[in-house]
Order: C-alpha cells, then sequence, then structure tokens
C-alpha cells in the first residue's frame, strides 16, 4: 500500500515537472489490437521518438502503468513494462499477466503535452469445460448410437468437432447451444460403430492456437439377437440370465391361466348339476302333491254304480261289485238266520276292492259314492 501511493506521488511529482518544461516528441506508432486467452499474458507496444519525458498507458480510461526516462512506475503488480530501441526510437512495452475477462477493452498510449496517442482492443476468451458423460461406453455392433459432448463456460463459444478412431459404417455431428446459456454449446456425433476404439471430442478457440479435447473409449458388442442367428457364437452372461427369467415368468403365467380355467369349468358344472337337481326335485314334488289331491277326493265319496257319463271312460275296474238282487238274498238269509255267523270266505263291505279312476281331462272332477 505504501508503495502505492509513493509511485503516485512520483508520478504526479514528475507530471508537474514536465508541465513546465514541455515536451517535442511524438508517437510513430501505437499499440496494436490483441485477442489472449484468459490466464496468459498480452503484451502491448508504443513507439515515440526522442525527446519524450512520461508515457502513459491506461487500460478503459484508467492510467495502470507510467513511463520515465529513468525507471516506470508501477502501482499494479499485473501491468509491467520492458523498452527498447530500434533506429534512434524508444519503444515502450506494456505488459498484463494473468489476464482476466474484466480486461477487455481499450488499450491507449499516450504522452505528456501531446494531443496525439495510439489506441487498441484488447479481447479475452475464456476456456471452459469439454464434458462426455462417461468415459466409457458400451454399444452394439452395427446399431446406431448418439455420443453428446458438452462445451461450458466458454467465451465465446467454441467450435467443436470429433476425431473418430473406430471403425463405422456411418458418422456425423451437429452443434447446438444451450437454450438459456450464452457460454454453453452441445455437440452430438450420430455413429453406427463396428468395432472397438475411441471417440475424441474437440474444442477449438476462434482466433486463438488453444484447444481442447475430450477421450472416450468405445467398446462394441454383438446384439443377442444376432447371436442367436449365428451358429457357433454364444451369448452373454447376461443375455442368458435375462432369457431364464423372461421364460420362468411366461411359464407361471400360463400355470396360472390353466387353474383359473380349470376352477371356471368346474364352478359351472356344479351350478348346472345344482339347477338339473332342483328342477327334478320340484317336478316331483309337484306330481305327488296332484296324486295326493286326487286320491283324497276319490275316497271322500261314495262310488255311485248307476252313473253314466257320456265320456268315454279310461277307468280300469279292478273287479265288479255283486248284483242287486245279490245283496237282496244276503239281506233276506241275514235276518233268518240272525245267529248265524257269516261266511268267512265271503269278503266283507271294509274288504271290497277298491275301484281307481285315472281321469283323463284335469278340467271335469266326478263325484263317486260308494254303495
Amino acid at each position: 500500500m505504501e508503495g502505492s501511493w509513493k509511485g503516485i506521488l512520483i508520478m504526479l511529482g514528475i507530471l508537474a515537472g514536465l508541465a513546465g518544461s514541455g515536451s517535442s516528441s511524438e508517437i510513430i506508432e501505437g499499440p496494436k489490437n490483441a485477442t489472449v486467452l484468459e490466464g496468459s499474458e498480452a503484451r502491448f507496444n508504443c513507439t515515440v521518438s526522442q525527446g519524450w519525458k512520461l508515457i502513459m498507458w491506461a487500460l478503459n480510461g484508467t492510467v495502470v502503468l507510467s513511463i520515465t526516462p529513468t525507471e516506470p512506475i508501477i502501482t499494479n503488480d499485473r501491468f509491467t513494462s520492458a523498452n527498447y530501441e530500434v533506429g534512434g526510437n524508444f519503444i515502450s512495452e506494456m505488459i498484463i499477466h494473468y489476464v482476466q475477462l474484466s480486461d477487455s477493452g481499450h488499450i491507449r498510449c499516450s504522452l505528456q503535452n501531446s494531443n496525439r496517442d495510439g489506441s487498441a482492443f484488447l479481447s479475452v476468451q475464456v476456456m471452459g469445460e469439454l464434458l462426455i458423460s462417461s468415459d466409457s461406453l458400451i454399444v452394439i455392433e452395427d446399431e446406431p448410437c448418439n455420443v453428446t459432448c458438452r462445451a461450458t463456460g466458454w467465451t465465446p463459444l467454441p467450435n467443436i468437432s470429433w476425431e473418430i478412431g473406430v471403425p463405422v459404417s456411418h458418422s456425423s455431428y451437429y452443434s447446438v447451444p444451450e437454450p438459456g446459456d450464452l457460454q454453453s454449446t452441445v455437440s452430438v456425433l450420430a455413429l453406427t460403430p463396428q468395432g472397438n476404439g475411441t471417440l475424441t471430442c474437440v474444442a477449438d478457440m476462434k482466433s486463438l492456437q488453444a484447444r481442447k479435447s475430450v477421450t472416450v473409449n468405445l467398446t462394441v458388442v454383438q446384439s443377442p439377437l444376432g447371436n442367436i442367428d449365428k451358429p457357433g457364437t454364444s451369448l452373454p452372461t447376461w443375455a442368458i440370465i435375462l432369457l431364464a427369467v423372461s421364460f420362468s415368468l411366461l411359464l407361471i403365467l400360463i400355470i396360472v391361466l390353466i387353474i383359473i380355467f380349470c376352477c371356471c369349468c368346474v364352478s359351472g358344472r356344479e351350478k348346472k348339476g345344482e339347477s338339473s337337481y332342483q328342477s327334478e326335485i320340484r317336478i316331483s314334488a309337484n306330481v305327488k302333491t296332484n296324486k295326493g289331491t286326487s286320491e283324497t277326493k276319490l275316497k271322500s265319496g261314495n262310488e255311485n254304480y248307476g252313473y253314466s257319463s257320456d265320456e268315454p271312460r279310461t277307468t280300469q275296474i279292478a273287479s265288479l261289485p255283486p248284483k242287486s238282487h245279490e245283496f237282496s238274498v244276503l239281506e233276506q238269509h241275514s235276518r233268518s238266520h240272525p245267529h248265524q255267523e257269516p261266511d268267512r270266505h265271503r269278503p266283507s263291505p271294509a274288504s271290497r276292492p277298491q275301484v281307481s279312476f285315472n281321469v283323463a281331462s284335469p278340467r271335469r272332477v266326478r263325484n263317486v259314492t260308494l254303495v
């Protein structure tokens, strides 16, 4: 800090002395434009005639270095000077160390008490990062694939190219800026590999002999489907495992479907059998009910043997009862011999044969009276 103030005071004293004495020198040739990489050095020359008293260097309007015939006045360690004499003229060179992006701008060389100066422009470029997602890639032989290279933090954006160190049947690439990022760009390489090798992404700086590159190893494997078609080739282990798992899952699915189908068939048969059985029971119950009703109606009355019907009979008679005169003789005999036991061989009225009728039409009901 003390050295800086001391330099400023010396420069002010020199300027005050030169203001009274004057100067007759002039700038013969001023500095020239320069483009440098950030972090490197930038050099500018200013040629003046003899008789000069003070040379001043300014960056973007600010004096950063002053030169006197005896010694330079340095106010910033990044700005130094070198002096030469060529053909009787004096050459002052300003050196900017560790150039920064903020140093971009106008450089001016001027003399004390002179209206003429020399100016130039300093352009600083920044080399950023160059990245590929992985340093080793595995791809399938004769299958198209893409490799992406990303450049970030570059000013200005670089030119990106590819160096292909693998046998390919096709290759092409294109570069596009990153949306919303003026210092980044992406390059995509599309290729169809046929063998192992390396791929190198190269970024070149504009207007500078500077470049940066990144390399990726490319390993080509054969397609599992291609190995099946080719005799004498074996599948990779991962492919065999994948196929085994797939076949196992497929077999399990088929077994589950068969079980579900069998269960559905058995259930349908049980429902069908149950329905048929219930229907048969229902029909049998109805038949028994109708038969019981008919028999009840027949047994509840007495049969009238003198009844005759116009309709054809469908009745089956088991045995005919005795005629009416036989009933009279029996009655007289019973009266004349009251104590005589009836003939056991003769059937009693209770043991008379019953007459059953099958009614053909359920619409007409006949009451039968037994005498």
